[in-house]
């Protein structure tokens, strides 16, 4: 019950957030771009012009349906990573967790103070969220438990790796193209989309074969 409790927080709270984005989108009166609108604008409480990084006019008018979903979001990310048995055990497989918890943590933080009200405390969040948390699933290609074969296992220090770089990239102003929002996703959406991968495959194991094994070998 514990892991399959830890796996329906990971994909609710990742198709939760999904949802909730694009509705709050779509209740703006002018276009939201993916590529020029950073995605905490949609948790913003003014209306006005913001300066940085880019010059843009954000108005949110669903801003707090947003907010509370990154409140969502950042528990049930911390409710997955404490929960969800799809770890190594030994430290590496602790500190994925305890990075993939902090990453929720962040998003919390960012639920809360949102970018124009608390912009250090909102600053604090996102380098959680994308800089913490993308460390854990880097960490996590090392650090899944045998059972996790496949796709899953190879897709996981890549999405680590591009979701780093990515970060870097946003922080220091180089968009390849993308423009800000589109950096900004390509670090911050890896993570929630591994985590709804995974969880959808540990519950799906669940399903078929009931409780897994720890996947630690016994010698004698």
């Amino acid at each position: 019950m514990k892991d399959r409790i830890g796996y329906l927080a990971w994909i609710v709270g990742a198709v939760q957030f999904f949802v909730i984005h694009g509705i709050v989108e779509s209740a703006w009166a002018s276009p939201y771009s993916w590529a020029r609108n950073n995605i905490s604008d949609l948790g913003n409480v003014h209306c006005a012009m913001q300066a940085e990084p880019e010059p843009r006019y954000v108005c949110s008018p669903a801003h707090e349906m947003m907010n509370a979903s990154f409140v969502v979001l950042g528990i049930l990310l911390v409710v997955g990573a404490v929960l969800g048995d799809i770890w190594r055990r030994g430290i590496i497989g602790t500190v994925s967790r305890l990075l993939i918890a902090s990453a929720g943590a962040g998003f919390v933080l960012v639920g809360l103070a949102p970018a124009d009200v608390d912009e250090n405390q909102h600053f604090i969040g996102a380098l959680l969220v994308m800089g913490m948390g993308n460390l854990g699933l880097l960490v996590a290609g090392f650090a899944l438990a045998r059972r996790i074969r496949g796709p899953l296992r190879r897709l996981t220090t890549p999405l680590g790796v591009t979701a780093i770089a990515a970060f870097a990239l946003f922080l220091f102003h180089h968009y390849l193209g993308l423009g800000m929002g589109g950096m900004e996703r390509v670090a911050a959406f890896p993570l929630l989309v591994w985590t709804l991968l995974i969880a959808t495959h540990g519950l799906s194991n669940l399903t078929r074969h009931g409780a897994p094994h720890t996947g630690r070998h016994v010698s004698g």
